[in-house]
């Protein structure tokens, strides 16, 4: 099968979409599926061009170690706004489309077209490229799209986790600030215009089980989940020892962050959490390892509050592990907007292959992952004093940093070559007819 992928992430860059399909493009090209990428040159998550090799230089087609062919298109350079970033990826997809239409015409036409998102402009450009190709056209959709829209006038401004020390998670200059009252009127017509979109899929792939049954309810028919997933195999760790003493001779938690540090995560409710926790007597450390659109503002929260938090930048795949080594618990933290409830962060499924204790500051699927795999703890996202009072309980008695059963949950549920079967099975599904 021959199968064309429109996507903004793709390796060198790394991160959740961008590990995603590495193992996915392993998996189909070893199975014996021709796989030709359409995606920007490497950019995220600065915005800048992130190696200057003719390799990645628009219009370059290169085989990467998936086994993919790669093509790589146009992008635009960004800061921090969401402006910016929405303008790359049109470039990106608009440029894609018609290389896409160069390349893959005639006898060289794919079999089938995936559109991944985000980003959102992807998904008419993959609708353009298979009416014109006359191919089915698969989206894939790896956030809640387009409800995740209806909590977009939290990314201007204050979000969950002020509380009694402060701290927003909103961006001041996100859509809110600077947009005029008619475009952010014009923008309401922006999700049922998604939902449009999906509809003229081919076939939608969904991350989650619970936003699969949105999709469905909102009369998609054909509709599979294909999870995020890790490989146990990838982390061997010691056990966190049965006591961790702090400079002052008192019992101390390790907590660490490893992802994105972006507006979604809603990590200013962890840095209250510890500095909540350590009014409760607790001996914590907060270790955030990550880079995004909100890391200067965390940075700059934990600086103002005291926080016993450190700030370390995004780091190499190779060197996560020592990362989880030196924890005692994994922190997976999400918003408490509603669509948050139908999403499940790639990283936990990192943690769960990792066999650490997890700190759930989550709800819906995220929350039930954790219980059913009984992998750590539990509270309401956004709510600093339940995470504080769970660390606190945690550095009293780390009895309650058992074993995780996470590995097993992975094997049963989200191994990797199972999600590949159910991709190629649905593949094949809209190729077929």
């Amino acid at each position: 099968m021959r199968i064309l992928l429109l996507t903004h992430y793709w390796a060198p860059e790394t991160g959740a979409p961008q590990n995603r399909w590495q193992w996915l493009a392993r998996g189909l090209v070893e199975r014996g599926h021709e796989l030709a990428v359409l995606t920007p040159a490497p950019h995220y998550p600065a915005g800048a061009l992130l190696d200057s090799s003719p390799r990645f230089a628009p219009g370059a087609i290169t085989r990467d170690e998936s086994g993919a062919m790669i093509h790589r298109t146009a992008f635009r350079p960004y800061g921090v706004g969401i402006g910016g970033r929405g303008a790359d990826q049109a470039l990106a997809a608009v440029d894609g489309a018609r290389l896409a239409l160069a390349r893959f015409g005639g006898r060289h036409r794919p079999d089938v077209v995936i559109g991944s998102v985000p980003g959102l402009p992807t998904l008419p450009a993959a609708l353009a490229v298979g009416g014109a190709l006359r191919r089915p056209v698969v989206a894939e959709l790896r956030d809640a799209w387009p409800d995740i829209l209806d909590s977009s006038h939290h990314w201007a401004g204050p979000s969950g986790g002020a509380g009694a020390t402060g701290g927003a998670d909103g961006d001041p200059r996100g859509v809110g600030a600077w947009a005029p009252r008619s475009l952010r009127h014009g923008a309401a017509l922006v999700p049922p215009l998604v939902t449009v979109l999906e509809r003229r899929a081919d076939a939608v792939v969904a991350t989650t089980e619970s936003f699969a049954q949105a999709l469905r309810e909102r009369g998609m028919k054909r509709v599979k989940v294909i999870r995020n997933s890790a490989a146990p195999s990838d982390w061997v760790l010691p056990a966190p020892p049965p006591r961790r003493d702090g400079d002052d001779g008192r019992p101390e938690l390790r907590v660490v962050y490893l992802g994105t540090v972006g507006r979604s995560q809603g990590l200013a409710a962890a840095v209250e959490a510890a500095v909540l926790a350590e009014r409760r007597g607790a001996r914590l450390r907060l270790r955030i390892v990550g880079e995004g659109a909100r890391a200067a503002h965390i940075r700059a929260t934990a600086e103002r509050l005291g926080a016993p938090v450190e700030m370390l930048p995004l780091v190499a795949p190779e060197a996560v592990a020592e990362h989880y080594a030196w924890a005692d618990t994994v922190l997976v933290s999400l918003q408490d907007w509603p669509a948050m409830s139908m999403t499940v962060p790639s990283k936990l499924y990192e943690a769960l292959a990792t066999g650490r204790h997890i700190s759930g500051a989550v709800d819906g699927e995220a929350a039930d992952i954790i219980r059913s795999a009984s992998a750590g703890l539990v509270v309401p996202p956004q709510d600093p004093g339940a995470l504080a009072a769970a660390w606190a309980d945690l550095a009293a008695d780390r009895s309650g940093l058992t074993a995780s059963a996470g590995r097993q949950w992975l094997s049963r549920h989200a191994r990797r070559r199972d999600q590949v079967t159910r991709y190629e099975e649905l593949l094949n599904e809209v190729t077929h007819g």
